[in-house]
């Protein structure tokens, strides 16, 4: 009797159920990672994000080693990959982690479940997050969560019996769908043993000071943990980081603000697991908005050349173009500068959301799907239940990079020009453009404060004709944070996570 453990984002051994699980039988395991072309082909993929995979799939096939197994990679689909299993090798189960990804995944895993019951082969799921399926009520997800934390982390199993000889593709040398123009040289590297080297470096130095460092993009790429790659692609548990985090935050030598840092840091995991619950909730999210009323706010195809100078970084207003330039370059920003650039899409360029998204999702290398349309949702006012946030570029600018370190070196049409005229050098007269450079730097793609005025108000104008209390009630009671298990309703419509707690983004 053969197991397969099915690895999707949880390309660890260490805490993975469903690898102990199998390796607990004492009978032979196929440890099976399934390269989906279809897959691939997905607007929200790229290239960045497969080698990220492929660092992994070398690092995981090393640990499955050292347990006596070795990782079987095949290509199709998945329904096709069991198919070829169960011929040669009379599968009798199937074991895996629980996903909360896009459409496709989740009807792709329907199929699957669909296959093992028509051919009487057991079909098992793990919990790797904090996320309830099937929850039927939002006041006891934050017990739950708590629950799951707090579980011990399982070890990584020291031996998994071996199937016979299986042939598996080399995925080194595969680039499926449309990957292969997408490389991304400066983007992290995958692979638990990375993850957990980030984890130990973090806890012990990097997360000093982390709660107040983690905004600025010049201070960020040090402060941050910089382990959301890891956890969105599951090569180290977040259970394993939280209790970890909570360890070093707890010793008796850890100073005060070293503890108050960490207790951040968790905080931020937290609310990691509350945004992908609302994808679980509600997969319709990936598509269309929160609040459904709002959906209509914005008809129409979205103006092309916007969508493009936002996209190539070319809006003419510095931050922005050096936000947009460093994340095609490396695959990562810190979460307030990925919330400026949507706000920014979506008000002061009035885009409709989901082409801002769907390019920004192929420039993260730590695309996680759960966070990342809850969040695009929330950065362009379709939540109905948060505040608006319009970010003003220019002071956003002043505030997170006031000697224009970061837009030097992102944007070098401006690497001559001084501190005081960098955030705002469409304000340069031709005489000081001539003296400091910037004439090649593009002109903004309009009046950033007066867009921002008209997007406002048509905000406003438009919930006020088209919202109404029985929609905005239902995202509340459905979505709506909660501060415990004991209260049954959000108290406020307005509040909203702090900008260093709205999700794990770093």
């Amino acid at each position: 009797m053969t197991t397969v453990v099915w690895f999707k984002r949880d390309l660890r051994t260490r805490d993975h159920a469903p690898l102990v699980a199998a390796a607990n039988l004492g009978e032979p395991v196929i440890a099976l990672y399934v390269i989906e072309d279809d897959y691939w082909q997905q607007p929200d993929t790229s290239g960045r994000q497969w080698c990220f995979i492929q660092d992994s799939l070398d690092d995981l096939n090393k640990q499955l080693r050292k347990a006596g197994n070795q990782l079987v990679v095949l290509r199709g689909s998945v329904i096709e990959a069991l198919s070829e299993l169960k011929a040669s090798h009379a599968i009798e189960r199937v074991f895996c982690h629980q996903e909360t990804g896009g459409q496709w995944t989740f009807e792709r895993d329907k199929s699957v479940i669909e296959w093992c019951s028509e051919h009487q082969i057991e079909f098992r799921e793990w919990n790797q997050f904090g996320v309830v399926r099937r929850l039927k009520d939002r006041d006891i997800w934050d017990k739950a969560w708590t629950e799951l934390m707090r579980q011990p982390v399982l070890e990584a199993p020291g031996s998994v019996p071996l199937a016979g000889a299986i042939q598996s593709v080399a995925w080194r040398g595969i680039e499926p769908g449309a990957t292969a123009a997408d490389r991304c040289p400066d983007r992290q590297t995958g692979g638990s043993i990375r993850g957990e080297t980030l984890l130990t470096s973090f806890l012990e130095r990097r997360c000093v000071g982390y709660q107040y460092n983690i905004s600025s993009p010049n201070t960020a790429v040090r402060a941050c943990s910089r382990l959301s790659p890891h956890i969105a692609y599951g090569t180290v548990s977040l259970r394993e980081i939280y209790q970890q985090a909570k360890a070093a935050g707890n010793h008796s030598n850890t100073l005060p603000r070293k503890q108050k840092s960490l207790t951040s840091f968790r905080s931020r995991l937290h609310w990691h697991c509350h945004f992908i619950q609302k994808l679980e909730d509600e997969p319709e999210l990936e598509f269309r908005a929160m609040h459904r009323e709002l959906e209509g706010m914005k008809s129409g195809p979205n103006d092309s050349e916007r969508l493009q100078r936002w996209q190539q970084g070319q809006t003419g207003w510095p931050l922005v173009d050096a936000c947009m330039r460093s994340l095609q370059h490396t695959g990562w920003i810190n979460f307030r500068m990925r919330a400026m650039l949507m706000a920014i899409a979506s008000y002061q360029l009035w885009l409709h959301w989901r082409d801002p998204a769907l390019h920004l999702a192929r420039l993260f290398t730590d695309f996680e799907p759960g966070i990342h349309y809850s969040q695009t949702q929330m950065q362009s006012g379709l939540t109905g239940i948060n505040a608006l946030r319009i970010y003003n570029p220019a002071l956003q600018s002043q505030k997170l990079d006031p000697n224009g370190e970061f837009i030097r070196r992102w944007i070098p049409e401006l690497a001559g020009v001084p501190a005081e005229m960098i955030h705002t050098p469409w304000l340069m007269t031709p005489a000081q453009k001539a003296k400091f450079g910037g004439n090649t730097y593009i002109a903004p793609v309009c009046d950033h404060e007066q867009a921002a005025r008209a997007a406002r108000k048509a905000v406003g104008d438009f919930r006020k004709q088209h919202v109404s209390r029985e929609e905005t009630d239902r995202v509340l009671h459905r979505h709506g944070s909660r501060k415990g298990p004991h209260q049954t309703r959000p108290k406020a419509v307005s509040k909203q996570p702090p900008d260093n707690q709205l999700s794990l983004f770093d």
